[in-house]
Order: structure tokens, then C-alpha cells, then sequence
């Protein structure tokens, strides 16, 4: 018998980690990854999740689980987009337009990147073919997502 409790209630560690079904070493990496999420601590090291804490944590698990970024493309997102994109990406309130718009920049940067560092460089054919099978795969995503969406649906 589970007691509900409000959604403005703090959360412990093991709550937050079955609403967002990975273990609670993930959080605690997560932590370590992300200065942004700052759960309270109280003795023995004991962590509570402000709601706030959770919609962050959804979000990064969203952006990681979902949307494919590395650990260091969500620390990119962070930086560019900011704790509250990722919040509202945690919510599911965030414009599809405005994340492929965060995807593109999170992109740009990590090609600039692999630029400076003198990473391989590609003629303009390689580097279209490349973006043509990153569209299709992103089109392919997409088509899981949604076969996976009705599905979930229709179980509900």
C-alpha cells in the first residue's frame, strides 16, 4: 500500500528513481556530470528532490535516453540553452521547434569543435551524405517514437 504523496513534496533518492526508471547510481553520476542538479542533503548524506529536482532530472534523462545527446552535449545544453530548457524539456513543454533549434546548435559546436581540435576534415560531398543519413536516422526515430507512443496509448 503506497501512500500518494503531493506533487510539491520532496522526493528521496529511490522515489525519484522508479518515477524515472533508472537506478539511483545514475542519479548520483548525474550529479557528479551536472553542477545544475542540487538535490538537498540532510545527515548520512540522505538526498531530497525538490519538484524542480525531478523535472531537471526528467529532462536530462530525456535529452540522454530520447534524444540521443552525450553527457557532453546535455553539459552544452546546459550552458546554452540553459536550466530551464532543460526543465521544460523535462516537462514536455518545450516548442519541437525550439529543441531541433537547440539540436542544431549543440551540432554546430561540436563540429567547431572537432574542427579546432584538427579532427578530420570532409569534403562538402562526404559531409552532405553524412547529414542526408543523420536526417534519415532522425526520420527513422521519429517513427519509433511514434509506433512506440500508440502503442502506449493503446495499452492505457
Amino acid at each position: 500500500m503506497s501512500v500518494q504523496k503531493s506533487p510539491d513534496a520532496f522526493r528521496t533518492i529511490s522515489e525519484v528513481a522508479a518515477e524515472l526508471d533508472v537506478p539511483q547510481h545514475v542519479l548520483r553520476f548525474w550529479e557528479s556530470k551536472f553542477t545544475q542538479i542540487r538535490p538537498l542533503k540532510r545527515g548520512g548524506g540522505r538526498r531530497y528532490y525538490r519538484p524542480e529536482d525531478v523535472d531537471l532530472l526528467r529532462g536530462v534523462r530525456a535529452l540522454l535516453y530520447n534524444d540521443g545527446y552525450t553527457i557532453k552535449g546535455v553539459q552544452k545544453v546546459f550552458r546554452e540553452q540553459g536550466v530551464k530548457f532543460v526543465s521544460e524539456t523535462g516537462k514536455g513543454t518545450v516548442d519541437a521547434s525550439l529543441a531541433e533549434r537547440a539540436r542544431e546548435a549543440v551540432k554546430r559546436g561540436e563540429r567547431r569543435e572537432r574542427d579546432e581540435e584538427g579532427g578530420a576534415t570532409l569534403d562538402s560531398g562526404a559531409r552532405e551524405t553524412l547529414d542526408a543519413i543523420l536526417n534519415e536516422l532522425i526520420a527513422l526515430k521519429d517513427e519509433v517514437d511514434e509506433t512506440l507512443w500508440e502503442s502506449d496509448e493503446e495499452e492505457n
